[in-house]
């Protein structure tokens, strides 16, 4: 049965007239009759049922859009390929690829061998690319093939991965180069001193023995801490929720730092008394390397000054200043990473292990607070933590019931 809005109305109109003028001018009316019916037949028999190509691009026009709405908003970069063009790209895909990548050649847009072998397999699979938009960018491309002509693209980002990777590597092979140092120094002096009898008290053995315990404090400071780092690290998603009054524990720390010998050329400035939520050991730490620095580069006979203030309203801010050759300015921003010296003959002879910024920058950031370091050129060096500060009366007010009159 042929629904009525498939009646091809305009068109029985049309053949009703012919044949009526047909037989106005006298021709048989068997014939008109005929033709009126072939006429009649052959519409219902084109409008009944549209041609199966038709059907076809109407669906995919459908399929395209709803697969268009479905993607665009996604995080992921996703592309539709049809006969190998772009089709669909999501507002991710034209961030990452450009605006103009739409009808392009999907070869043409990717340019990796490694991506281009994999558009032209028959059936999906996926591809590890390098370099796709930046030099170092690492992509994962995953291509699911619908059908003969259209294929889905989807680009995931390896990048953390590969930098998580890369970072492990250095520092495996800086971590066994430092430790290898002290090592083969301590090795070497034990097999001298083996093959020189049982006298020690020649000044060659002594020297000898000094090196020893020198190296080996040394590596036992590095091991100390890389342990610290790894705990700082592992614990940098935990907020501490600890109350501190900052003032006593930076005036304490400090001077566990500086020691006997150098305590009087402490200059401390604590202003402030600020209360923070922290990790009493970490915040210390933070301290203690901050000062040891301070002393170690700073020139000899010269204060090393220790504030404490109020950088701006809910801020904390310690300052910890040097006098000393300063750090040329190129340097300043590689300081927190693991291992880095500006000096390494000078850091290495001061006993410096090269991750006292690297564990004070991890510990800073697990407190939600920030490291900035400032330096000039024969002027010294200020290394300034600003932390988050705490109103132990707002909390006491927040935490404290509900006050309701009993009736």
């Amino acid at each position: 049965m042929v629904s009525r809005r498939t009646i091809p109305v305009t068109g029985i109109w049309l053949a009703g007239l012919t044949s009526g003028v047909m037989a106005l001018l006298g021709l048989d009316l068997v014939l008109v009759c005929g033709v009126l019916g072939v006429w009649i037949g052959s519409l219902f028999l084109v409008t009944s049922t549209p041609p199966e190509n038709q059907t076809a691009k109407r669906n995919k026009r459908l399929s395209m859009s709803s697969m268009r709405e479905l993607v665009e908003n996604s995080s992921t970069p996703v592309l539709v390929t049809e006969k190998g063009n772009i089709a669909i790209a999501n507002r991710s895909a034209r961030k990452l690829l450009g605006t103009h990548i739409g009808g392009q050649d999907a070869r043409v847009v990717f340019r990796q061998p490694a991506a281009i072998k994999l558009l032209g397999k028959k059936k999906g699979g996926q591809a590890l690319v390098r370099g796709l938009v930046r030099r170092q960018d690492v992509w994962r491309i995953n291509r699911q093939v619908i059908d003969e002509e259209l294929a889905v693209i989807e680009l995931i980002n390896q990048n953390a991965e590969a930098d998580v990777s890369r970072a492990h590597t250095d520092f495996v092979a800086n971590a066994s180069h430092e430790l290898r140092t002290p090592l083969a120094s301590i090795i070497g002096y034990v097999e001298t001193l083996s093959e020189s009898g049982e006298n020690f008290d020649t000044p060659m053995s002594q020297k000898f023995l000094g090196t020893i315990e020198r190296e080996a404090k040394r590596m036992q400071h590095l091991i100390s801490d890389l342990m610290s780092l790894s705990r700082v690290e592992a614990e940098k998603h935990d907020l501490p929720d600890k109350n501190l009054e900052l003032a006593p524990l930076v005036e304490r720390a400090a001077r566990d730092a500086a020691g006997a010998e150098r305590t009087d050329w402490l200059e401390f400035e604590l202003a402030e008394k600020p209360i923070v939520q922290g990790d009493q050991q970490q915040l210390e730490q933070v301290i203690r390397n901050l000062v040891d620095n301070a002393f170690k580069y700073g020139h000899d006979d010269t204060y090393v000054r220790v504030r404490l203030d109020n950088s701006r309203p809910g801020e904390a801010r310690i300052t910890v200043s040097d006098t000393g050759d300063g750090i040329p300015s190129e340097h300043v921003p590689h300081l927190t990473r693991r291992f880095y010296r500006t000096d390494p003959s000078r850091s290495r002879a001061s006993g410096g292990t090269g991750l006292g910024l690297a564990i004070v920058k991890h510990i800073v950031e697990r407190h939600r607070g920030r490291l900035d370091i400032q330096s000039t050129e024969g002027v010294g060096t200020r290394v300034i933590v600003r932390l988050p500060q705490v109103d132990p009366e707002a909390e006491a007010k927040d935490a404290a019931p509900a006050f309701r009159p009993t009736s």
